[in-house]
């Protein structure tokens, strides 16, 4: 399991990059998002996909390739497989058959926020990304936000603005920290308030990228109050 870049192209592990090139078979989210990755490299391997749609039949066949003693590296298309990504079901039915898992950690859109995040504490709740349905994602934001410790999500540009104009209806003054296109040329992070943060963004005329939402803990709340 490689972790990957999650729009850097240098922010890679030397020993990712050996695992690649190593490797017999290399699956992948998205073949051509990670043939760029693999060109930037001079690394060439063949491409199989196993994304959401496809992953339990892509389990089966990494497991055969395996077992015919092929050595196989799983890559989500950025960041660490499993985390809001494909790779759960490939990992369990390979460990299932009897064969060895290797983490080659690296960069994560999580870990990437937490450490800019300045508020996070001893502990948060990663949630991922929530319910496109109005009435689950309200629900559950209310559930987050009862809890003491804080929360990260992960959401489309194309919902953000609604996911957080209910943040700011919920929880005006909790701390909010969005994170936008982390390690890439339009890298930006705002921070504030809830209401503040969504009114930064209701005001855009788009967005583009994929967003980290952090959003702090009740005490934090209060030390600043």
């Amino acid at each position: 399991m490689v972790a990957t870049p999650i729009g850097n192209l240098e922010d890679i592990t030397m020993r990712a990059l050996q695992t690649l090139r190593d490797v017999d078979v290399i699956a992948c989210e998205d073949t051509r998002h990670t043939q760029r990755l693999l060109t930037r490299y001079d690394i060439h391997k063949r491409l199989i996909a196993c994304h959401a749609h496809n992953e339990t039949a892509s389990a089966a066949g990494i497991v055969k390739l395996l077992g015919e003693g092929q050595s196989v590296a799983f890559v989500s298309d950025a960041g660490t497989p499993g985390i809001s990504d494909p790779g759960a079901r490939v990992v369990n039915s390979v460990r299932k058959a009897g064969f060895t898992i290797i983490p080659i950690p690296g960069v994560s859109a999580l870990t990437t926020i937490v450490s800019v995040s300045g508020f996070i504490g001893k502990a948060f709740l990663f949630e991922g990304f929530l319910s496109p349905r109005a009435g689950r994602r309200r629900k559950r934001l209310e559930q987050l936000l009862e809890r003491d410790e804080a929360f990260i999500l992960y959401e489309s540009p194309f919902r953000v603005v609604k996911l957080l104009e209910e943040l700011a209806q919920l929880a005006p003054t909790r701390l909010v920290l969005v994170g936008r296109e982390m390690t890439k040329t339009f890298e930006e992070f705002v921070e504030g308030n809830a209401a503040e943060v969504a009114e930064n963004y209701a005001n855009r005329d788009s967005i583009k990228g994929e967003l980290v939402v952090c959003v702090s803990p009740v005490q934090v709340c209060a030390e600043e109050d």
